[in-house]
């Protein structure tokens, strides 16, 4: 057998060339010290020579000599590692001058891609006896990438061009001006964003009109719906593009799909029930969505907390779903949109700050565009409520929108406080209290009418 084949195994001999990389060669170790962990080897003499090399060179940006090695084996307590150890470390410098090192190095990457793969298939003999198959799957794809991003970034001189004349944040509206103008053009490809109110506010309203902005500025949308299914959210859709409510649908048939033939963009409504679905899930669906060319330009979640996560306390859960959500949106170069529930307290509080967020704060940390939605009692028989700006990572945050709220029909509008029909939304809220009194006295009277004449 030749050296290279018995090298290509990446057995000892390739193990121990590695090490005579590291011991004799800076800019190999320079460029893949991110990428190789000591784990990889499997003698714990080479684990322990490995992890040595790495910290010295950490702290002072050179491999370590033959003596500096010495005296860090000298220190050793464990005699019968020490042994080891002085052995595969003769082997190795023996090997520096070695002809087929440029070889093993350029296999390196190759070696650490194997090892991931190894350890994920060893770690996942338990998962399969607790049936935890999604988070086999995320482990086998963590390996199957493992160093493939070698992009060494942005040259920002010869960049220059690109810079000017094209925009960095391909952006895509969500259809409310105020909101797009304080996101810099709206949520762009790789990030997240992240709608919060409390149960029954109207946070699955909210996102299918964001989904219903992208399709109608000719825009390709998936809308993953964990709780209705796909032909009530369907019927949504019908709502929010024809005015027409979804009770009344039925008997405006043709005039709702005037409206729909009218759009340039595509929508595909996919249902998981709650809790079955993780974020793996909705990759793996995608990825058979872009096997038939079709991929999306906006992703929507409704909604991300009840998705299907990994752990037993249900903040770091969350904080996991959140996270491999927001690099879905990465790998994807997509934006993504979902919901979060605020708290109960938040119920008749005027403004949902981040303090309102249910469960895991680190979820505002996480996303990219954080937008409340809060409509007290009042609120909502008045068909208004405030969007308030509670993360904006490219831009101002903390500022209050009033806004009309109407989810009969499926239309939301948000304006900015100074315009006429913003000042107008927010006298309404203002004398909301007075509204609400009138109609609960309305219906009160209505009511002793028709029992007029009844002991």
């Amino acid at each position: 057998m030749s050296d290279k084949s018995t090298l290509s195994q990446f057995g000892h001999v390739f193990q121990s060339k590695t090490i005579s990389s590291l011991l004799s060669d800076k800019k190999f170790i320079q460029t893949i010290s991110d990428i190789l962990e000591p784990e990889y080897f499997d003698s714990d003499a080479n684990k322990w020579i490995c992890n040595e090399i790495r910290e010295y060179f950490f702290e002072y940006k050179t491999p370590p000599t033959l003596e500096v090695m010495k005296v860090k084996i000298d220190d050793m307590e464990n005699e019968v590692l020490q042994v080891s150890v002085v052995e595969n470390l003769k082997e190795a410098w023996r090997n520096v001058k070695s002809t087929d090192l440029k070889f093993v190095q350029e296999q390196t990457l190759e070696f650490c891609k194997n090892q991931v793969m190894k350890r994920a298939i060893m770690d996942s003999v338990d998962l399969i006896e607790v049936g935890q198959y999604d988070q086999i799957k995320k482990l086998v794809d963590n390996a199957m990438k493992a160093g493939s991003d070698r992009d060494l970034g942005h040259d920002y001189i010869i960049g220059i061009e690109e810079r000017l004349t094209q925009s960095s944040r391909a952006t895509v509206k969500t259809g409310w001006d105020p909101i797009d103008d304080v996101m810099d053009g709206g949520l762009a490809s790789g990030e997240l964003g992240v709608v919060v109110a409390p149960a029954g506010i109207g946070k699955s309203w909210c996102l299918q009109t964001l989904g219903a902005s992208a399709v109608k500025e000719g825009l390709n949308v998936v809308h993953y719906t964990l709780e209705l299914n796909e032909n009530y959210v369907g019927l949504r859709y019908d709502t929010v593009f024809s005015g027409v409510t979804t009770s009344d649908i039925q008997f405006y048939q043709e005039d709702v799909k005037k409206k729909i033939d009218q759009l340039k963009g595509t929508l595909l409504i996919k249902y998981f029930p709650t809790k079955s679905a993780s974020v793996q899930t909705l990759t793996s669906h995608l990825s058979q969505i872009e096997i038939q060319n079709q991929k999306p330009d906006l992703i929507l979640v409704d909604y991300a907390d009840i998705l299907k996560g990994v752990g037993s306390e249900k903040r770091h859960v969350l904080e996991n779903i959140y996270e491999d959500l927001r690099g879905l949106a990465g790998e994807l170069d997509c934006p993504i949109w979902t919901a979060s529930q605020a708290n109960r307290s938040s119920l008749e509080e005027e403004v949902i700050d981040a303090t309102k967020v249910a469960e895991a704060y680190s979820k505002v940390m996480i996303a990219d565009f954080v937008v409340s939605v809060s409509r007290k009692v009042e609120d909502k028989i008045a068909n208004t409520g405030r969007f308030h700006v509670i993360k904006n990572r490219f831009g101002p945050d903390g500022i209050t929108f009033p806004s009309s709220i109407n989810t009969n029909i499926g239309k939301i509008d948000v304006y900015e406080s100074n315009t006429q029909d913003g000042q107008a939304t927010q006298g309404k809220m203002d004398n909301s209290q007075e509204y609400l009194r009138k109609t609960l006295a309305n219906k009160f009277n209505n009511s002793q009418k028709d029992t007029d004449g009844f002991e």
